[in-house]
């Protein structure tokens, strides 16, 4: 079982829990007699400090300290041993760097090299160059050693003097001049002696120290000592972790970079981030956040981690990279209950609850100033999250519904007695029907658009103020089409149902008007590119290609390693790569799942509670007022018959363009194929005359004539 069923369980059995009450029953007897009352003004105080204490103690960064203190002491023996290795691997170092010093190993290694090439004039530069050096270093000794000689020669004599002045006479019968100069001398040379002990004491120490850290490892970056002893130790990540994994990714500039001893600079160092740990980095010359996207399985393997739970992105520069690393098995369970399941109502202003995000976060889903655009492989949940933020758009009492289906499906069946508007199905007049109500969201945005300009101050877009005022008929619209490819790939319809889903994506969020659109289909052929641009939240469940990943999340979010082509069939049901829901440049959320399936049904419950919500409040179904007047069937063979322009005989193509001119959402697609079908069932076709397909007057007066002769015998 997945954690998508598990979650459906786990929704269902809290349903039949809290149905059930057990009685329970308290065996106990009544003592006599008053307890002793408290010390006034003590007992308070000592409460209140032992809170702060705990809150203290319990605080992240305390927490954190006392994690690494305690991990530290445990691995004592291990440290000692390692700095132990440091300092003697300190001091073989420096042999090697003095050894190579005063052989002049690396010009000799130069000269070696030369040779073994052939290369006379580079192993004869080599070799001058040693015997320079040779001669420049000899001669700086004999410098310093001159002057150390020409300094003891002035010094030794004075100092002796001195000395034997001191030794021979009493400081009181000196002169002043000459007593003070000794007992200056004196004294710094009682601070130099304390400076020698002290140094005696220190310099070990030091040199202890410094013999470690030549030693140290040369690995890249930092901090095998801050490792906490946590119990999820397993997912502790750190500067070091992800230098190591950068540096073995196969990507050149970073091989050289490292191999030249380089450290990267972290510019938000690694921190606990929800239930991962976010890291953000400036990457090297000639290195790219892309460049680490494209390997981001080896990453992940490098890190200890499943593919899915490492998110290597790019941040504000194409050279900065953004790393949220997930904790071991923190993405595996489902997003839990739908916190308004039971109880409560939305407001759409505020959003509503979609699911969880990486980091554990709930995620409250705009609506209001939003379009959707949610899509994924058949059965990975892309109906379910729309009818999540359908039920969520449902609680709120002023907003009004309206739901198209292109197809057969009985998933959003509930909503029928809280939807203005529901049409399902896969005939044409389903899409007719869709496209209408498309025309009717740009005539209401218009409206409200004027409405708008005559409010005191012109208020820029509709609000919650606004939209509560009946007069202004502003409230909250939301319009759903669930597998909307079938609409704009639709024959009849699509080139319309585009266009006016683009206008409605660009200028109706502002007007109260949400456009809600899911796809199992998300091609460049399916999906009008503009769509695309223009729409705030984009929603990927498990896509095949990059081509549908960046059909649903805008393009250039696949190079940017925004990729939902890493989620997995099935087992990563429910969970989806989602951009522009928050703040963050992408977010993987767990949605929430109200399962509606053949032996529960958990959406019903929510519209009765919807309904008795709107009940309560005094508000009844928009649209229920003003039911849609189904438009009268198309005469074709009377629309046939007008565009004759009582001509006798009219080419079939003039034909065709006079009715696309006539009804051109009826007639713009037709072709001769159409024409002949039509004519064909009023008992006659186009004829031949004069080289040229026509369509005679007389035939089309005759069929109407047929037409109109069982009508009057009926009559």
């Amino acid at each position: 079982m997945n954690t998508y069923d598990r979650q459906h369980g786990a929704a269902v059995n809290g349903r039949h829990e809290r149905s059930v009450l057990e009685p329970k029953v308290f065996d106990a007897e009544f003592a006599p007699g008053e307890q002793p009352a408290a010390p006034k003004g003590r007992r308070p105080t000592l409460a209140w400090l032992r809170s702060f204490v705990r809150y203290w103690w319990m605080a992240p960064r305390v927490a954190h300290t006392r994690a690494v203190i305690a991990y530290r002491l445990r691995k004592l023996p291990r440290d000692l041993a390692r700095l132990l290795w440091f300092v003697l691997r300190g001091h073989g170092r420096w042999i090697a760097k003095a050894w190579t010093w005063a052989t002049y190993g690396d010009l000799r290694a130069d000269a070696r090299a030369a040779r073994l090439t052939g290369d006379a004039e580079a192993r004869r530069k080599a070799q001058e160059l040693i015997r320079a050096d040779s001669k420049a270093r000899w001669g700086r000794a004999a410098i310093v050693l001159h002057r150390c000689v020409v300094a003891a020669s002035g010094v030794a004599p004075v100092a002796l003097m001195l000395w034997c002045v001191d030794s021979w006479m009493a400081r009181t019968d000196m002169w002043p001049w000459l007593a003070e100069l000794l007992g200056l001398i004196d004294r710094g040379w009682d601070v130099l002696k304390a400076l020698a002990s002290v140094l005696l004491l220190v310099a070990p120490v030091g040199w202890l120290v410094a013999a470690a850290w030549e030693g140290r490892s040369r690995e890249p970056g930092t901090g095998w000592l801050t490792q906490p002893d946590r119990e999820d130790a397993d997912s502790w990540i750190d500067e070091r972790m992800v230098s190591k994994a950068l540096a073995h990714l196969g990507i050149s500039p970073l091989n050289t970079f490292f191999k030249n001893g380089g450290d990267l600079l972290y510019s938000v160092p690694a921190r606990r981030d929800g239930n991962g740990t976010y890291v953000q980095l400036r990457l090297p010359l000639g290195t790219t956040a892309d460049m680490v996207a494209d390997r981001r399985d080896k990453l992940a393997a490098n890190l200890a981690r499943a593919k899915l739970e490492t998110w290597p992105t790019e941040g504000d520069e194409a050279g900065v990279l953004d790393l949220w690393v997930a904790d071991k098995g923190a993405l595996a369970g489902g997003a839990g209950e739908w916190p308004l399941q039971y109880d409560g109502q939305a407001d759409v202003f505020d959003g509503v609850p979609f699911g969880l995000t990486q980091r554990g976060v709930v995620v409250n889903a705009p609506l209001i100033e939003a379009n959707w655009l949610i899509g994924g492989r058949p059965g990975q949940g892309k109906s379910a999250a729309l009818r999540t933020l359908l039920l969520g758009a449902a609680l709120d009492p002023s907003a009004e519904l309206w739901i198209f289906v292109m197809g057969e499906s009985p998933d959003f069946d509930p909503f029928q007695p809280r939807t203005a508007r529901y049409r399902m199905g896969m005939d044409d007049a389903v899409a007719e029907a869709a496209v209408a109500a498309l025309e009717d969201l740009l005539t209401e945005m218009e409206r409200r658009g004027k409405v708008l300009g005559e409010q005191p101050g012109r208020p820029p877009k509709v609000s919650r103020k606004l939209a509560d005022k009946p007069r202004l008929v502003l409230h909250p619209l939301v319009c759903a089409i669930d597998e909307c490819h079938e609409l704009f790939q639709h024959p009849k319809f699509g080139k319309r149902a585009a266009e006016h889903a683009v206008r409605l994506i660009k200028r109706g969020r502002k007007y109260g008007i949400v456009l809600l659109l899911a796809t199992q289909s998300p091609t460049k052929d399916s999906i009008p590119r503009e769509v695309t641009r223009n729409v705030s939240c984009g929603v990927a469940f498990s896509v095949a290609d990059q081509v549908a990943n960046d059909g649903l999340l805008g393009s250039g979010r696949y190079r940017a390693g925004i990729r939902a082509t890493d989620l997995r069939m099935k087992t990563d049901r429910g969970t989806c790569v989602a951009v522009g829901v928050t703040d963050a440049s992408f977010d993987l959320i767990r949605t929430f799942y109200v399962p509606f399936e053949d032996e529960v049904d958990m959406v019903t419950p929510v519209i009765e509670r919807a309904l008795s919500i709107m009940s309560e409040d005094g508000r009844a179904i928009a649209g229920n007022a003003h039911p849609e007047i189904e438009a009268a069937p198309v005469d074709h063979l009377a629309d046939v018959a007008t565009v004759m322009r009582d001509e006798r005989r009219v080419p079939t193509r003039v034909v065709l363009a006079r009715l696309a001119e006539h009804n051109a959402a009826e007639y713009e697609r037709w072709t001769f194929s159409d024409l002949k079908a039509i004519l064909g069932e009023s008992g006659f076709g186009p004829r031949k005359s004069g080289g040229v397909q026509v369509v005679r007057a007389e035939d089309v007066r005759e069929a109407l004539t047929r037409r109109a002769a069982p009508q009057e015998e009926s009559g």
